[in-house]
Parts: structure tokens; sequence; C-alpha cells
């Protein structure tokens, strides 16, 4: 028996791996080659497909498509009806799956409402991706990233709050977490 719980309303293909305490919710579909781990949560209408990796504790939100070469490391959060692609060029009449190009969202990223992921980028683990962003190159760990194609506008704590701006040795003023905050770079001091 399963120590998952899947709405009658979903799907799990035969083969497909999930761990323990995590759901999939209505009308989701987790294909049979997915490797899933513990305490996820899948909303309503999430695609899973086979070559796809997610770590531990991922939220997925609604209306989510998790197509082939995306890995999802532990902590992500997809936010609703963000989107991943996988073909950089794509067309209908030409078969491209050997050209899938890998995306690699790292541990703890959050990725906003509506936002898009253009294949072939890798995430920095604390990155935020602003609601409606499009992501088309590679993100820094803790990057606050915005707008059309998405740029960096700040650094961004592991607990989700907004650092300063300034270079130098700042503190988070939630959590007090200590960041070395550079030019092009931000990264925890503990």
């Amino acid at each position: 028996m399963a120590a998952y719980t899947v709405h009658p309303t979903a799907i799990v293909d035969d083969g497909a791996v999930i761990g323990d305490d995590s759901r999939v919710w209505h009308w989701g579909h987790i294909c049979g080659g997915a490797r899933i781990g513990a305490r996820c949560s899948f909303g309503q209408n999430v695609f899973v497909g086979n070559d796809v990796i997610i770590g531990d504790n991922v939220k997925v939100q609604n209306n989510v498509s998790i197509y082939d070469a995306v890995t999802l490391e532990d902590d992500v959060f997809c936010g609703p009806s963000m989107v991943f692609t996988n073909v950089n060029n794509p067309r209908s009449h030409i078969n491209r799956k050997s050209e899938y190009r890998r995306t690699v969202v790292k541990r703890g990223a959050s990725i906003g409402a509506n936002a898009t992921v253009v294949c072939g980028h890798e995430i920095g683990e604390y990155a935020f991706i602003g609601a409606g962003a499009v992501v088309t190159r590679d993100v820094k760990p803790y990057a606050l990233m915005v707008g059309t194609p998405a740029r960096r506008i700040g650094w961004m704590c592991q607990c989700g709050e907004r650092l300063p701006d300034s270079i130098g040795e700042h503190g988070c003023g939630v959590c007090g977490q200590r960041y070395d905050i550079g030019g092009n770079h931000c990264a925890p001091l503990n």
C-alpha cells in the first residue's frame, strides 16, 4: 500500500516512485518514469513527465506541467500556472525529443505564479523568481528576478525576505541569517 495520497481523479502511472507523505490532488497525472521525494504536494491539474526528478518537500501549485528533462531539488516552490519548457525551438511537425535541454531548479528556490522558465538553465539555490517573470538564462543563488526577460533586482534570504541591496555583510531583518553581498553574488556567512 502506498504511503502517499492520490485523489480519486488523479492518475499515477505504474513505475512512478513517490515518497512518503506526498499528495497528488485533483486531476493530476504522474508519469511512470517520475521520481518524487517525500512530503511533496501537487495541486489540481499538475502533470509530471517521465524524465523528471523531484526532491523532498516540493510544493507544486495548480496548473503546472513539469515536462521531461526538469529536476527540482528539495524545498522548491512552483507557483500556480508557472511554465517549464524543454525544447528551445519547437515545431509540431518535427520531433525534437532528442534535443530536450535539461533545466535544474536548485534547493529552496521559489518560482512565482505565471512565470516561465525557458529550458536549458539552472536556477540557483534559494533564488526567487517573481510572478510573471520569463527566465532566459541561468539564475544565481539567492537572486531576486523579475520582468521579461527576467533580470536581477536584488537578493533574497533563505526565509524568503528581501535582503538589503548594498554591497557588504548584511543580516536578514526577519530571521537574522547573515550574508556576504557583492556586486554579482550573495552567500550565507554561517
